[in-house]
């Protein structure tokens, strides 16, 4: 069971709090949000938090299947019930992706993907109450870009919004280690620093125009753009999407395919609206915004150990 629950914590999460709790008891597995690493500024409703569950829970469905358990999962608005039954081992390939998969924060290699390939990913991603968006036009990702980088603009205007990031950012690889969440720098292709000179050095360089500009020439080297969107706007449903986008990131590792969040448009309310029109969806929410391509391997982000979320 404490293998199960690591496999969970390997998953993608926001801004690498690891947001969760696990109770273990012989054949069950409560997983519970731990609100004291809530981000109230970019995730006001707690939607990231929810989504990050859904994540971990469908490692947990998919490493247990392959030691011979079948998991049932059940969802209220406190917590993940997973229940397991004996069952005949089912081996996966998604397996050893979840000890791969990264969000990997860095330049693609701007090529195109094979249509048989996106129909897989695309088909990894769906589920009964969530759809996958594929953007694969070079008029279409500009138009993501836009969304992007007027949102990241807002963003990088609120004081709050610096104020929390900065605060999970760890500049250096002690610090990292030390903490064994937030944001390396390693992780994200910067250089490191120690933070008594990283803090400074954040507030000095972190500008609107630069991070713009980041974020617009990793959209173009990416191969697509995909969308998620769920049935709703609840805990229940954020916990699908969660679940939908770790399979389809566990079906693109498999296939030697990078994903990153560009989650800006979604996060801040006054574009999230206008980017839903564009898309066509109407009054849904997107829930996800994922920039896919083939590119290098960055280091990978750390975790906190079994004994700080096992309760």
């Amino acid at each position: 069971m404490q293998e199960i629950v690591r496999c969970a914590t390997l998953a993608p999460n926001g801004h690498n709090t690891q947001p969760w709790m696990f109770d273990l008891s012989a054949d069950r597995i409560a997983v519970t949000p731990d609100f004291s690493r809530r981000t109230p500024v970019v995730d006001p409703d707690d939607h990231h938090i929810w989504v990050s569950l859904g994540c971990a829970t469908e490692n947990m469905v998919i490493a247990a299947a392959a030691l011979g358990k079948h998991a049932d999962v059940k969802v209220d608005p406190q917590q993940i019930r997973v229940t397991f039954e004996n069952g005949p081992s089912a081996p996966s390939p998604f397996v050893e992706a979840i000890f791969q998969r990264q969000c990997t924060r860095a330049d693609y290699d701007s090529q195109p993907l094979a249509n048989d390939v996106l129909k897989d990913l695309e088909g990894a991603g769906d589920r009964s109450d969530v759809r996958v968006l594929l953007l694969t036009e070079r008029g279409k990702i500009e138009g993501v870009i836009e969304y992007v980088t007027q949102a990241n603009s807002a963003q990088m205007r609120d004081p709050a919004f610096l104020s929390e990031l900065k605060h999970w950012i760890r500049f250096d690889d002690s610090q990292a280690v030390s903490t064994g969440d937030g944001l390396a720098a390693r992780s994200s292709g910067t250089p490191t620093s120690p933070p008594w000179i990283g803090g400074p050095l954040f507030n000095l360089f972190f500008r609107e125009k630069s991070e713009n500009d980041r974020y617009a020439k990793q959209l173009r080297s990416s191969a697509a753009v995909a969308v998620f969107v769920g049935a709703r706007s609840d805990s229940a449903s954020w916990f699908e999407v969660g679940r939908a986008y770790e399979h389809f990131a566990l079906a693109a590792t498999v296939l030697g395919i990078r994903t990153a969040f560009v989650n800006q448009p979604i996060e801040v309310a006054a574009v999230r609206s206008p980017f839903a029109g564009w898309l066509g969806i109407g009054s849904q929410r997107p829930d996800l915004v994922v920039r896919i391509g083939r590119g290098s391997q960055l280091p990978y982000s750390l975790r906190r150990p079994l004994a700080a979320v096992i309760g």
